[in-house]
């Protein structure tokens, strides 16, 4: 018999996803790979196995917002798939094994004290994250089999031919038999408001940073000593308060009483923070579980959501079983972990608020009787916009509310007597990995999973567990102190004063206003197929090649999501006439196929690693039907 020919794969995003794609390559070719061969082209403009948000050439400044004990690259025996487990140490295990000489790495200098002193609670920096998925990606190589074998391009894929030629930067090409796009945040052109601001920052010589990933962005020519305004509270805000002061030379030194005090440099710009909510997201959790084991999911599992009928409005219909299940993890936590701030058996109560609806005056009588204690009720609403509905009479009031609103966060999210929100947080795992299965049903109507699953919920899970490391917060405390950051308030609104020629800034907090020559909005960009800037992307979409993910309402009408479009099932690239191409694959969170991060905590059956694993079978039938 004749030998087919090597089956070509490219892989445009050598990340850790496609990395984690690459692996779960390696670990199914036994079971459907046969006698054929595979060669797989690792396309990416930054090194194989960081990619490009986790690159090594950042500020060392820069840090996780996870404990390395809650970060891993490999499947165990929690992961539902159909290709074999194929373990592996998380962050923190691959650091003590480095450390004690059992697992072979040469570590770099400028890393080497953080590898000697990491500990499991730590917070390491995105530097040290960068070796351990380039360590992986290495592994992942040595330890193909046979069959499989990688080329590397250090460039960017710019475009697909119809017979799958791609053409890269560097005026190379790879023909290839099937495509796999693994999408991390889709960059974008700035949207119409955006580009209003733009103009008008040119017409008066202000300075506009649109939507971007920090890390990427040029902020040396912020000017220092100067009023600027940010828009955004999250992640992206922490990064850029860190350049912005330590990164120009300021030093935090701790306190004798605890804290810390912030020394100047002289090079800081004032920063005027606001957003949506008004406070920055919810620190990382220093605690694990005191009490029994959680048993998730409880009631958001495959048996709720096929018992919801169609058409379903999220807020209405899904919200009330999420927030059970984020309640009953948090109350188990509190009954099982605190017995004593509690008055009832735990076993009385848990058979109580299984029967009963979340949100109703039963279920709130039920709390109240068994959690005397108002600090101890887990109040969803509060937790979510904290300061709706309040107005103070100055700026200056409503930031004393607002420092005193992140010290008691610190707090709680410091002392174990508080894990019953550690609770929460896993409940909140728990939900995201049940969303497909959701979304599989085709029962959310459209305005809803754009505007309240994609919209409003995704916002509540970054805001309350995907924050920042406690110590961040510190050191917000501390340039508040200093008079490096304040705080703007809730619902932000951005003006742009013709006469005056400046941004002005406002909230529904309080009447004050801030004025400022240079605005920067600290968020990532939303997923906008429309808007997408990379070329590649850019080229299959303008082709037809790609299409933006239209979401089907009850009156057959659709709403355009901002993803890109790919079949649930097999992640199929869909084309604009709605036929999924037989050799063009996308996985990440801005496809239909939402998703997570490409690493994860451990034994929590990911979302990603089952993505992968699914991914890659799917291939490996294609190049050996």
């Amino acid at each position: 018999m004749t030998a087919l020919p090597t089956f070509t794969l490219a892989i445009v995003g050598a990340g850790p996803r496609g990395v984690g794609v690459l692996e779960r390559l390696s670990a199914n070719a036994d079971d459907l790979l046969g006698d054929r061969r595979v060669e797989v082209h690792l396309i990416d403009p930054f090194p194989p196995g960081p990619g490009r948000v986790w690159r090594y050439e950042q500020s060392p400044l820069l840090r996780m917002n996870s404990m390395p004990e809650d970060v891993t690259v490999f499947t165990d025996d929690t992961v539902r798939i159909d290709g074999p487990v194929r373990p592996g140490p998380s962050l923190i295990e691959w650091v003590r094994k480095v450390r004690a000489g059992t697992l072979e790495y040469p570590v770099p200098d400028d890393v080497r004290a953080e590898f000697e002193t990491l500990a499991s609670t730590d917070f390491p920096t995105r530097r040290l994250q960068s070796r351990y998925l380039e360590w992986f990606y290495r592994k992942v190589v040595a330890e193909l089999p046979p069959g499989i074998t990688v080329v590397e391009h250090l460039a960017t894929a710019e475009s697909i031919g119809d017979d799958e030629t791609v053409r890269l930067s560097d005026g190379t090409t790879v023909s290839a038999d099937a495509v796999v796009l693994t999408v991390g945040h889709l960059d974008a052109v700035p949207d119409s408001r955006e580009r209003e601001l733009e103009a008008f920052a040119e017409q008066h010589e202000l300075s506009y940073y649109p939507a971007g990933y920090t890390a990427d962005v040029d902020y040396s020519a912020v000017p220092a000593g100067e009023p600027v305004l940010v828009r955004g509270f999250g992640l992206a805000f922490v990064d850029l308060m860190l350049l912005l002061t330590e990164g120009r030379g300021g030093r935090f030194e701790e306190l004798p009483c605890g804290g810390l005090r912030y020394r100047p440099s002289g090079a800081e710009p004032v920063l005027h923070v606001g957003s949506r909510r008004g406070v920055p997201y919810h620190a990382k959790t220093g605690y694990r579980l005191r009490g029994k084991p959680l048993q998730l999911p409880r009631f958001f599992d495959q048996r709720a959501i096929d018992g919801l009928t169609g058409p379903l409005d999220f807020r209405a219909d899904v919200w009330p079983l999420i927030a059970k299940e984020l309640a009953w993890a948090y109350y188990t936590e509190l009954f099982t972990g605190h017995p004593d701030r509690v008055r009832m058996d735990f076993a009385v109560f848990a058979d109580k608020f299984a029967d009963l609806p979340w949100g109703t005056s039963e279920m709130d009588a039920l709390v109240t009787a068994a959690v005397p204690a108002l600090e101890d009720r887990l109040d969803l609403e509060r937790l979510d916009r904290p300061f709706a509905g309040r107005r103070f009479d100055s700026g200056e009031e409503f930031g004393k509310a607002v420092r005193k609103y992140i010290e008691s966060d610190l707090a709680r999210r410091a002392d174990a007597h508080h894990s019953a929100d550690l609770g929460a947080f896993m409940a909140l795992l728990s939900v995201i990995g049940q969303l497909p299965t959701l979304l599989a049903t085709g029962r959310l109507t459209a305005a809803s999973q754009v505007s309240d699953m994609d919209g409003w919920f995704h916002g509540f899970f970054s805001y309350y567990a995907s924050g920042p490391p406690p110590r961040r917060l510190d050191e917000l405390l501390a340039l508040e102190d200093a008079g490096i950051v304040s705080f703007l308030g809730a619902d932000i609104s951005i003006a742009a004063d013709e006469t005056a020629g400046t941004f002005v800034a406002s909230s529904a907090s309080h009447p004050d206003t801030v004025a400022a020559r240079t605005l920067i909005e600290a968020r990532l960009p939303d997923a906008s197929v429309p808007r997408v800037s990379d070329p590649l992307l850019r080229s299959l979409r303008d082709t037809g090649a790609l299409a933006e993910e239209t979401v089907p309402d009850v009156d057959g009408a659709t709403l355009p999501s901002g993803r890109i479009a790919t079949t649930l099932s097999d992640f199929r690239l869909l084309t604009v006439d709605g036929s999924p191409h037989q050799r063009r694959f996308a996985v990440g969170p801005h496809t239909s196929v939402r998703s997570a991060g490409a690493f994860t905590r451990p034994r929590t059956n990911a979302i990603s690693f089952r993505q992968n694993d699914a991914l890659a079978r799917e291939i490996l039938r294609l190049a050996n039907p």
